[in-house]
């Protein structure tokens, strides 16, 4: 059976589900990936997961993930034993005098981490959250912004990890030519555009234009009449909040902006350049102790238990990533991407073709949890579809890559959004109930450009 129809629906809907009910996100994609199992194994769905398990763990992605994550948080624990994450929060709120300009700050920063959307997730989060926590802006809206910039940036921007992954599909599916690939993924930037209304929506959504509503708006009633910066369902950490806001307010406490900045900028560069994160993430902890040793504010043992205590930090939003490639597996074997890109071929009309390929790639890649991968699916499909009905291939690969944007930074159980809802310290659920009502302004207005442009183009 190349797939099950409908039936590959049920451990998805199974995940989102459990996830609103036990407030495990974990959990329920464990949960979601043993009723993928039953479905297709039977009784012997045991040692098929377990095999599903074994094939996660080996591969390739998924052991540059366990360390792009793990090295990050001992750079985050080196940051705070330093001083620099003080030292830069004092800084940027010397620059900042209200809410909204703090807000601001985190979109800039957003926009000038753009050489890869995990780099850009762990470090603003980081970098930000005790700057907007003086301004009583809950953690849940610091998230949104992260996480509906830092994505859409790094698309936009054609020499990011993005850029060049999607000049590659180009190429690779026949909108490019060989060797044309960043040349025509230059042509389709202006028609990302989920990418680009994300990108006015956010700072739209800082200023007030767009109103705040629902769980949103009581998340900044919160903070703003109680000062609980934090949701409900981290109440756990609200005293260690307090205690570092007090450590902050404490002139005696000594940190330098530059022990954060300089480190952070070198990650970033080195990133920028070689393509590669964890040459980005080694430069930086070579950086760090060059800085930090002569300084005395760390001593080599105190600076590998840092890494080390930093990696165990970051063992929960690896196991959330894990879990959700596990899932993704169960997925495959069930058939869902085929199932869903199958639906691509009912639009036959060629003027329809990019506002469906958006949504089904969009929904598919909110789905399995999986983006590079579910594009890597969709483009060998679609484009053959696209050309066969003589629509424009340029445009309907716009709206792919806009599709996978969306499932990016809206997937609640995804790996951008887990990295995000760990360095603002929520929970994956908190960032579903606030964020994703808010993701109607740009989804809404991206349907109608691609209506109206797949008429125009088509």
């Amino acid at each position: 059976m190349d797939n099950y129809g409908l039936i590959s629906f049920i451990p998805v809907v199974c995940v989102i589900v459990l996830v609103f009910v036990t407030k495990r996100t974990m959990a329920s994609l464990v949960a979601g990936s043993i009723v993928g199992a039953v479905i297709l194994y039977g009784k012997d769905f045991f040692m098929k997961w377990i095999d599903a398990i074994y094939t996660v763990l080996g591969d390739g992605t998924w052991k540059w993930l366990f360390l792009v994550c793990g090295l990050f948080g001992g750079i985050i624990a080196l940051f705070e034993a330093s001083g620099g994450a003080l030292g830069f929060s004092r800084f940027a709120t010397r620059l900042c005098k209200s809410k909204k300009q703090s807000l601001f700050m985190a979109w800039f920063l957003d926009l000038v981490i753009f050489a890869d959307d995990w780099l850009n997730a762990l470090a603003v989060g980081s970098a930000m959250r005790n700057v907007t926590d003086k301004f009583k802006v809950p953690r849940e809206l610091l998230a949104f912004v992260i996480c509906a910039t830092g994505c859409s940036i790094c698309t936009l921007v054609p020499f990011s990890t993005w850029g060049v992954f999607m000049a590659g599909q180009l190429e690779s599916n026949g909108v490019a030519a060989a060797g044309e690939g960043m040349t025509v993924y230059l042509q389709t930037l202006p028609y990302i555009f989920y990418a680009i209304v994300s990108m006015v929506v956010v700072p739209l959504y800082i200023a007030g234009i767009i109103p705040h509503f629902g769980k949103m708006k009581k998340a900044e009633l919160r903070a703003q009449n109680t000062g609980q910066l934090l949701p409900d369902s981290m109440l756990g950490m609200v005293k260690a909040e307090r205690e570092a806001a007090a450590e902050e307010e404490d002139a005696s406490v000594k940190g330098k902006a530059i022990n954060f900045l300089v480190p952070l900028l070198v990650l970033a560069v080195i990133t920028t350049i070689t393509r590669e994160i964890l040459y980005g993430i080694f430069s930086c902890f070579i950086v760090c102790a060059i800085m930090y040793f002569p300084q005395k504010l760390v001593k080599p043992g105190e600076f590998l238990n840092c890494i080390v205590s930093g990696f165990k930090d970051m063992l929960g939003v690896i196991g959330i990533i894990s879990a959700a490639f596990i899932l993704k597996e169960m997925n495959n074997e069930l058939g869902l991407p085929a199932f869903i890109i199958g639906l691509v071929q009912d639009a036959l009309d060629p003027r329809l073709l990019p506002v469906v390929a958006f949504i089904v790639v969009g929904f598919l890649c909110f789905a399995a949890g999986n983006f590079w991968g579910m594009l890597a699916i969709a483009f060998p499909v679609i484009i053959p579809i696209a050309q066969a009905l003589d629509a424009n291939s340029i445009l309907v690969s716009g709206a792919m890559i806009s599709g996978c944007v969306f499932g990016s930074s809206a997937c609640f159980y995804g790996s951008e959004v887990s990295l995000v809802c760990t360095t603002t310290q929520i929970q994956n659920q908190d960032f579903a109930k606030t964020s994703l009502p808010v993701y109607i302004f740009p989804v809404a207005v991206t349907l109608v450009l691609f209506i109206i442009f797949g008429y125009v183009k088509g």
